[in-house]
């Protein structure tokens, strides 16, 4: 995982470090066993990105520790290359997966997570963290305008396993 570029790797698990801009939003996203289940094997197919407007590639389907993920996003007439490693992935009948952190060429440095877990109230609660901070010229300069896109494609990202006809909801 050399090639990260950031020290804090798996710091989504835990406190997130100080020196970075953080984020955590969730979202109920449905309710029950299958909600839940079509919920986690659309996260894994890298449909959230997907759904929230990104081009999307990865090295492995579904994604596990290690696959990389090649994302592209237009805004406007522009393209960002956004590439991606999985250090985290985990899967449990309850909850579910993953972390990814930045590479070379990613206009931030940091990582983020996404996470649904089966609530005992039977909601299906969908979490994502991250920590960044400008990690290439354009992201330092644009600073406020740069956050309100992440945070705005994090709510892109929320609103992606939420879509009528994810599991069959109208």
């Amino acid at each position: 995982m050399s090639d990260l570029t950031y020290d804090e790797v798996g710091a989504t698990g835990g406190h997130l470090p100080a020196g970075y801009h953080h984020t955590r939003m969730e979202r109920v996203v449905g309710h029950g066993r299958a909600d839940f289940d079509r919920a986690a094997e659309l996260l894994f197919a890298g449909e959230v990105q997907l759904r929230a407007g990104a081009e999307v590639r990865m090295s492995e389907d579904p994604l596990r520790e290690g696959t990389r993920v090649e994302m592209r996003v237009r805004l406007g007439p522009l393209v960002f290359r956004i590439p991606c490693l999985v250090v985290w992935a985990a899967r449990t009948p309850d909850a579910c997966g993953f972390a990814y952190g930045t590479l070379p060429g990613h206009p931030e440095r940091g990582e983020e997570r996404f996470e649904l877990r089966l609530a005992p109230s039977g909601d299906v609660v969908f979490t994502i963290m991250a920590f960044s901070r400008p990690g290439r010229w354009f992201t330092r300069l644009g600073g406020p305008v740069a956050r309100r896109y992440q945070e705005w494609m994090t709510r892109r990202y929320l609103a992606a396993l939420d879509a009528p006809g994810f599991s069959g909801r109208a």
